[in-house]
């Protein structure tokens, strides 16, 4: 495998000779959000949809039927149901998979590498195994430099050209630049950052929460309540990230607390809709049926809960949350949950000296 020469491509505040070549592995909101960005930037941006007959329509319309069917996407953005046709010879490729497809697709496109650096738009957990997306690149492409993306980024607003901002984390400052290169514009802003495992770990940590918001909405609880829960799953995704060698500060940023509030205040995030129909009455299978997305929180909660036990990380939000939703507690518990063992910090690693 040959390496790219990303610091050949772009260095920071420097356009590229040549257009970057992007493609976006996926055909959900956020991944055609990401691409129609790029696509207006001026790079040769093509989307692998694994559907063939959705992939010819958006060709055809340039609109996402599916996930963005009131917006218009850029003319120049292409379109395709093969792997072979999207992956080879690109620059960047942006991968937008749910996590229970994630390996798999990064399997086929293996042999298909030959240099581009990988970069992972999905904020979720890999069930059975506790990988994040960005171990996955590391075991299936181990020679590949790769990064991740994460922020408070709901994809139609995207679209809908509202200000934004989002964080690309790698170890490479070179891979850096080349996304904030391929993304950034006036009314999105690229941020940086090395602590991969922080940034993953907020974008993926902060659905378990908007699923409790959304029940909470449900229930109309008071702003009070609200406030107290956002405040709390801080602190716990934080506690939980550290543990598994993340940097606190991380979650100061827009991968923490700006992800945590967009997510868990928005009627727009699919995971506080799953929560609110949830709080409605509805069962998890009636749920998940009536946004017909996928909602990473619920794997989420599963794997985090079992691993904070293991770990014996103090999370009990998320306990209470997988007690409700797979053990048919009362939705209750979740806010008992929030008024049990007060004698602790308010902010976490405050109190170095004592359990918190």
């Amino acid at each position: 495998m040959n390496d790219f020469n990303f610091s050949a491509l772009i260095t920071p505040r420097e356009k590229p000779a040549t257009p970057l070549r992007v493609a976006v592995l996926g055909g959900g909101s956020f991944g055609t959000a990401m691409a129609n960005l790029a696509a207006r930037n001026g790079c040769e941006t093509c989307m692998w949809i694994r559907d063939e007959n959705a992939a010819k329509d958006m060709q055809q319309t340039k609109r996402n039927m599916r996930y963005l069917p009131d917006f218009q996407l850029e003319d120049s953005l292409q379109f395709s149901s093969r792997l072979e046709d999207v992956v080879p010879n690109r620059d960047i490729i942006l991968v937008a998979i749910p996590s229970h497809s994630y390996r798999d697709v990064l399997k086929q496109i293996a042999p298909m590498i030959s240099g581009q650096a990988i970069v992972s738009l999905t904020k979720g957990i890999e069930a059975e195994t506790f990988c994040l997306m960005s171990d996955i690149i590391q075991q299936e492409l181990p020679e590949v430099p790769f990064g991740v993306l994460s922020g408070p980024n709901l994809a139609k607003e995207i679209v809908a050209n509202m200000p934004a901002g989002t964080v690309i984390a790698s170890s490479s400052e070179a891979l850096r630049n080349a996304v904030q290169t391929a993304l950034h514009s006036a009314l999105f802003r690229v941020f940086a950052s090395s602590d991969v495992h922080g940034v993953e770990l907020g974008g993926a940590l902060k659905n378990i929460y908007a699923i409790a918001m959304g029940m909470g909405a449900a229930y109309n609880v008071g702003e009070n309540t609200r406030s107290m829960l956002l405040t709390r799953a801080l602190a716990e995704m934080s506690r939980f990230a550290v543990t598994l060698g993340a940097n606190p500060l991380t979650f100061l940023g827009l991968s923490g607390v700006g992800d945590l509030f967009a997510t868990c205040s928005s009627p727009l995030s699919r995971n506080y809709q799953i929560g609110y129909a949830l709080g409605q009455g509805k069962n998890l299978e009636e749920a998940v049926a009536a946004l017909g997305q996928t909602a990473e929180g619920i794997n989420t909660i599963r794997q985090v809960s079992a691993q904070s036990k293991l770990l014996d990380v103090y999370m009990p939000i998320t306990n209470a949350l997988y007690e409700v939703i797979f053990e048919g507690k009362p939705p209750l518990g979740i806010a008992l949950s929030l008024m049990q063992n007060g004698h602790r910090s308010d902010v976490e690693f405050v109190l170095p000296h004592e359990q918190v």
